[in-house]
């Protein structure tokens, strides 16, 4: 009998519906005649699952004892003995209660598999031991129970059970998943929706590289060629020319084939001459690959191949995009051209794509001798026509008598043609050759180095001074060539660098960066000091990371005034850059007086804030400081008259609106005075660790009695945070709720441990707040909708707020499952809460963001901890309920 097969129902959280996905097949099966058994499902009690169980065999489970405890735990040996064709095994990442035959259920599916039975299992993506750490950066949670992805790797079957975050929460919110009064705290902490989605994309990852895994499995087999899409960095080879733009897309769309692709496109400006580059088309260029999420990047390179492939190397890319060549086919002669070079030397590590274009054999505007300095090979041809072209000239002039004069002009056209191609060192090689043989050949006496007619003796004086003359003005113009293409590149960068500047999306380190790419060097730092005796500064720097500390330890340093300077390392510049580094260096002092001069304003925006605050303190002391005194002014003044005898209920009744008014008089100085000191810098807290519960039952003391029910554990860690001033927070926050809640709704304040942090979560069932608001009601003096005047000022939330980022926390808004508004102040955790033999173990919330769940194993303390993947954490193995592990208390 062979191994049987593996099926897996993968989702990425609880409640995704694998476990009805798994019955559905199972049921199919059963009506095409399969014999397929229940060897292990859970329901959970969800009512729908629970109905998909009917009509299938189900093998009884193994009863064991562990710890006073009675769980349950599929049976091995009863499906081996059943020995069913299909077998269906929930949760394979379980942890088996001690004493079963294996410690994992996935060990047991490893047995009916090894015994011909085929297995159809679930699993969540959280539990596969190779994303434990992923995802408890995403949640906060780390998984107890894991299965090994190796044994999720050789499944024969993977099927994804995929829903989106709304749906999943809808589902939550219909009581679909948990059970009502687990709802709110699952929604508030494990499913909510950045965390939902970050696991679905986690798994859809996930399966697209099983799937990469079965296609490249199917290709080797039948010796298919294949071309993959990953997660690639694509180069983008620009010239300038109009096919940029084709490329730039053409690039885009292959980013996009894989996760996390990125364009980069670069433009090589070589210092020995440029094709008709456009400034303009580049501009067009560089703004369209911006706006398609790229980058763009200007670089000056002698050789071009070489410089675009060390530049894609320098970026770790994977693929370089080039366009065919807009050479004539006459061009050829000069060299295989950018992109055929580029393709040989790119080696097996990166691919190179030709793309065509419109533009291709329409040629390149200028002829690439016409628009470059002399470069090698054109020296080497000019030597080859210096030297050989005479000889081969004098071998056929040697069959045909032309006359001197005819041999002259011969020899003369030789030499221009060999000053034309390789300058003034070879016309001058051609110019000696061809006077020699002239000489020797030619001018009588024949055969001897020597001129008998004087005449001749100023004809070959003439041909000499011709050839050198035209030699030095092909040289002349050649440098002068050069001379301007450089210019104009170097003008093309200053262009585009004094664009991003003026436009003011350059940063200082941004443009540093820009001066190590574009002159290849290691590290670029702005140094700067107060005096000519006061120690450098690094303003700001790009490249390695040991920091330069003075000028000198550069291999350049380009002054800027006299307290600044740009330092380069990497090698020494020529001369001829230098000018534009001075160009470079005195853009960034102007990137860094424009960012200091930002903050500057900054700074004076916080004044002028503070101004307006000043302002509105005043006009709240102006109105709402002197209502309260009012009525307190007016029940004195009518306590104190003789003229009217008082009744004790009376009396009482204006006492206790003089009570009322000094209470709202001293809350409402209280926020003034407290805004006025965040406003002003001055709070200053005093962190030290201090258990929530000692705390969160202070601040509740403001509010009527009943109207606050209190959920903090008592296993929460300790939190890092100033007593009073969480106090003043929480107090304000409670209050605020407290006045929107509708009557005898009560608000609900819970604390939850999530990482490294401790979250307090202040819900109420009022009116709610849009979302375009939340924000704003934390802003001073903002109330929300027709709040009455006499509802305060606006600044407890403020307050609340600006307390909290003081103690290093947060406090936002969320909307409330089923209405209403949830404030959710986040702190620091200290760390576990110690435990008489030490650190407590941490009990931060498992998927369901209620109490983790655990399965006894032998070194398990607890016995009575649920399992890990029960999505009900209130349910005991064998159907027993725990009573919750967190006090409970009415806050008075």
């Amino acid at each position: 009998m062979g191994r049987g097969k593996l099926r897996i129902y993968l989702g990425a959280a609880p409640g995704v519906g694998k476990t009805y996905a798994m019955l559905s097949e199972a049921h199919r099966r059963v009506e095409r005649g399969t014999d397929c058994v229940v060897a292990f499902v859970e329901h959970h009690g969800r009512p729908r699952t629970e109905v998909m169980l009917h009509g299938l065999e189900q093998v009884p489970r193994a009863e064991l004892t562990h710890r006073g405890g009675t769980f349950t735990e599929m049976d091995v040996d009863a499906v081996l003995r059943r020995a069913p064709a299909v077998a269906l095994v929930d949760e394979l990442a379980h942890t088996n209660v001690p004493g079963s035959r294996n410690d994992k259920r996935w060990q047991d599916v490893e047995h009916l598999l090894a015994a011909g039975i085929d297995v159809v299992s679930t699993v969540n993506i959280q539990h596969l031991e190779s994303l434990g750490d992923v995802v408890e950066s995403i949640t906060g949670v780390r998984q107890r129970e894991t299965v090994p992805d190796e044994i999720v790797r050789r499944a024969d079957q993977i099927e994804l059970v995929d829903m989106s975050p709304e749906a999943l929460r809808r589902r939550m919110a219909h009581g679909n998943i948990y059970q009502p009064d687990k709802v709110d705290a699952a929604l508030s902490n494990y499913f909510r929706p950045g965390n939902l989605t970050a696991l679905r994309e986690l798994a859809l990852l996930w399966v697209a590289d099983r799937v990469d895994e079965y296609l490249k499995r199917y290709r080797s087999e039948h010796q298919v060629s294949r071309i993959w899409g990953s997660r690639e960095r694509i180069v983008v080879g620009l010239t300038g020319g109009p096919e940029g733009r084709t490329l730039i897309r053409r690039a885009v769309r292959l980013a996009e084939k894989g996760a996390g692709g990125e364009v980069m496109a670069v433009y090589v400006a070589r210092s020995d001459g440029l094709t008709s580059a456009s400034p303009k088309e580049l501009a067009l260029q560089r703004t369209l690959v911006e706006d398609l999420g790229g980058t763009f990047h200007h670089v000056v390179g002698d050789d071009i191949p070489a410089a675009l492939l060390d530049f894609a190397r320098g970026v770790n890319a994977t693929q370089i995009v080039l366009g065919s060549s807009r050479r004539k086919t006459w061009q050829y002669v000069f060299g295989p051209g950018v992109g055929a070079t580029v393709a040989r030397e790119s080696g097996p590590d990166l691919d190179v794509h030709i793309v065509t274009h419109g533009q291709i054999a329409k040629g390149r505007g200028l002829p690439v001798a016409r628009g470059a300095r002399l470069g090698r090979a054109r020296i080497v041809s000019g030597w080859v026509i210096a030297v050989a072209g005479p000889v081969l000239l004098g071998l056929l002039l040697n069959t045909v008598d032309l006359g001197l004069a005819n041999d002259m002009l011969l020899f003369l056209a030789l030499t221009v043609a060999a000053a034309l191609l390789g300058g003034l060192l070879p016309a001058l090689g051609s110019a000696a050759v061809g006077s020699f043989l002239l000489n020797y050949y030619y001018t009588p006496p024949l055969h001897r180095l020597t001129i008998a007619d004087p005449k001749n003796i100023v004809a070959i004086a003439i041909f000499v001074g011709v050839a050198v003359s035209v030699a030095s003005v092909v040289d002349l113009a050649a440098r002068r060539t050069h001379q301007a293409a450089r210019l104009r590149a170097e003008a093309e960068i200053l262009s585009f660098l004094a664009g991003s500047v003026l436009r003011g999306d350059t940063s200082l380190e941004a443009l540093l960066e820009r001066v190590r790419e574009t002159f290849a060097m290691d590290a670029v730092a702005l140094l700067e000091r107060q005096s000519d005796v006061d120690p450098w500064t690094c303003a700001g720097r790009a490249g390695a990371d040991r920091p330069l500390q003075r000028p000198e330890d550069a291999d350049v340093d380009m002054p800027v005034g006299d307290h600044m300077a740009l330092a380069l390392t990497g090698r020494v510049l020529p001369a001829s850059d230098r000018r534009v580094l001075a160009a470079f260096a005195a853009q960034a002092a102007v990137v860094l007086d424009r960012r200091r001069l930002q903050e500057e304003a900054d700074r004076s925006r916080a004044l002028a804030e503070g101004n307006r605050i000043r302002t509105a303190l005043l006009a709240a002391v102006s109105h709402d400081l002197r209502t309260p005194l009012a009525g307190i002014k007016a029940a004195v003044s009518s306590l104190r008259s003789e003229d009217v005898e008082w009744s004790e209920e009376d009396r009482a009744e204006l006492l206790g609106g003089i009570e009322e008014g000094a209470d709202r008089l001293d809350h409402l100085v209280g926020n003034l005075l407290d805004m006025s000191r965040l406003q002003t810098g001055t709070v200053t807290p005093l962190i030290r660790e201090i258990d929530l519960d000692e705390v969160v039952p202070m601040a509740l003391g403001g509010v009527p009695e009943d109207s606050v029910h209190l959920d903090v554990p008592e296993t929460l860690p300790m939190v890092a945070v100033d007593a009073g001033l969480l106090e003043r927070a929480m107090a304000n926050i409670v209050e605020n709720a407290v006045k929107y809640s509708p009557a005898r709704a009560q608000v609900l304040v819970s604390a939850s441990a999530i990482a490294e942090r401790v979250e307090v979560r202040v819900v109420d069932r009022g009116p709610g707040v849009p979302d375009e608001a939340k924000e704003r009601i934390f802003e001073p003096f903002q109330r929300h909708g027709d709040a009455p005047r006499g509802a305060g000022v606006g600044l407890g939330l403020a307050v609340a707020r600006g307390f909290a980022e003081a103690m290093g926390g947060t406090l936002g808004a969320e909307d409330t499952p089923g209405g209403g508004l949830t404030m959710v102040l986040t702190v620091r955790a200290a760390g576990p809460r110690p435990g008489p033999d030490g650190p407590e173990p941490d009990r931060r919330p498992e998927p369901d963001g209620l109490e983790p769940d655990r399965r006894p194993e032998p070194d398990d303390p607890d016995p009575d901890a649920p399992a890990l993947d029960d999505p009900d954490p209130d349910r005991r193995p064998g159907g027993a309920r725990r009573s919750p592990v967190h006090t409970e208390r009415q806050a008075s």
